[in-house]
């Protein structure tokens, strides 16, 4: 079978890649997330990875309610990137976390000697604590709707837009987020979901050991790798798992903001929980059709799902719900195949189960690979965000004369 190739996108990057900053002095990242870093590997830890091969980079996160007083726990994850996870008392109330929160990004940025640096926003909501720092440039990546998850803070549209109005940059996470975003900010950019392909290609590789907790999974394997929230059609996957219980259906990945429970609970729907990044190419390997079973809601309205070109980069057939960014481009295209309604999804996923894999189709799913890598993603965003710098490093250069 065909194996997709990224050298020669890894290696343009290698060229051209500089550090954010100006002559030898680079600026430090510090990046304020609602996402967990061990949660699922995704864009965050695809950019931030990527960033720390010539800045620091701090990622700080939510907070965890289980000290008895406030502290930061830091943890390196390589030789420039550091997770930082506040630590504050369980029932500390909205006034007092900010509070805290406020006095431990001070002491964040003094004990690691932050002086010059990049402000990188997942969430408005940590504006409430950060608002008073002076960075040398704010990039917003708006990489979700948060505003239509369930349980948002009432507080987001209005510091989203107090974020909007303090960035030099914005990008979002697809084509329908920018456009709704577009009139928004004058420097925004769109990015959507992009692929490491090199690494999913090791799926279509023969011969790959068989996971134990997939190994006895017989029939058809239909599978999933995701985060497993309000996004997931629950309805959906049931209909279906219930109309052909003669296909098994694979469920990776964490189950958060929903309770277990509410997962439909079939013998041929299995729930194997999260796993590795590094994994996960040996699961789909041994799938026979990977799904995108998506509600069709506030919470996706907007997602360009990474998964997508995932799968493909697997060289798995796809089946979807009708989520904006994957009909545009993928759905059209033809490389995935997009169904609204259970029949339709069955319909789908049995042309998908007899639809060969062939040099041809691997030949088209690449082509489209070829397109675009995090590594290059990464570097359009630095180009942009160094373009925006410009006027502050002048700035700094003028008063170090």
């Amino acid at each position: 079978m065909s194996t997709f190739s990224d050298s020669s996108i890894q290696s343009r990057f290698q060229r051209r890649a500089v550090p954010l900053g100006s002559g030898a002095e680079s600026l430090d990242i510090v990046c304020f997330s609602h996402l967990r870093w061990d949660l699922v590997y995704q864009r965050p830890q695809h950019l931030l990875t990527r960033a720390a091969h010539h800045n620091r980079v701090f990622v700080v996160e939510e907070p965890v309610f289980d000290a008895q007083l406030p502290r930061l726990q830091e943890t390196p994850l390589g030789d420039r990137l550091v997770r930082v996870v506040p630590h504050l008392p369980p029932g500390t109330d909205g006034i007092q976390q900010t509070r805290y929160l406020r006095q431990l990004t001070d002491q964040l940025l003094q004990s690691q000697h932050i002086s010059r640096f990049i402000a990188w926003y997942y969430t408005p909501l940590a504006l409430r604590f950060s608002g008073h720092l002076k960075p040398e440039a704010t990039i917003y990546d708006c990489m979700d709707d948060l505003a239509g998850f369930d349980g948002a803070d009432p507080d987001l549209p209005a510091l989203e837009q107090l974020l909007l109005a303090r960035s030099d940059v914005v990008f979002t996470g697809g084509y329908s987020l920018y456009r709704a975003r577009r009139q928004e900010h004058g420097n925004i950019h769109a990015f959507p979901s992009s692929i490491d392909a090199g690494h999913f290609a090791t799926a279509r590789r023969p011969g790959l050991a068989e996971p134990p907790d997939q190994a006895g999974i017989d029939g058809p394997r239909l599978g999933f790798f995701g985060v497993i929230d309000e996004r997931l059609d629950r309805q959906l996957l049931a209909d279906i798992a219930t109309a052909r219980p003669d296909w098994q259906f694979v469920m990776i990945g964490p189950v958060v903001k929903i309770a277990p429970q509410v997962l439909p609970q079939l013998p041929n729907i299995h729930w194997l929980g999260p796993k590795p990044y590094g994994d996960l190419p040996v699961y789909i390997a041994h799938w026979d059709v990977a799904l995108m079973p998506f509600a069709l809601n506030a919470a996706t309205r907007f997602i360009s799902p990474t998964k997508t070109l995932e799968y493909l980069a697997a060289g798995k057939q796809v089946v979807s719900t009708p989520v904006a960014d994957v009909v545009t481009p993928y759905g059209k295209s033809g490389l995935v195949k997009i169904a609204a309604d259970p029949e339709r999804f069955i319909a789908c996923c049995t042309e998908a189960l007899a639809a060969p894999t062939d040099a041809s189709w691997l030949a088209a799913v690449d082509s489209c690979l070829a397109a675009t890598s995090w590594d290059e993603t990464w570097q359009q965003m630095t180009e942009l965000v160094s373009a925006a710098l410009e006027p502050a490093v002048e700035g700094a250069a003028c008063n170090d004369v």
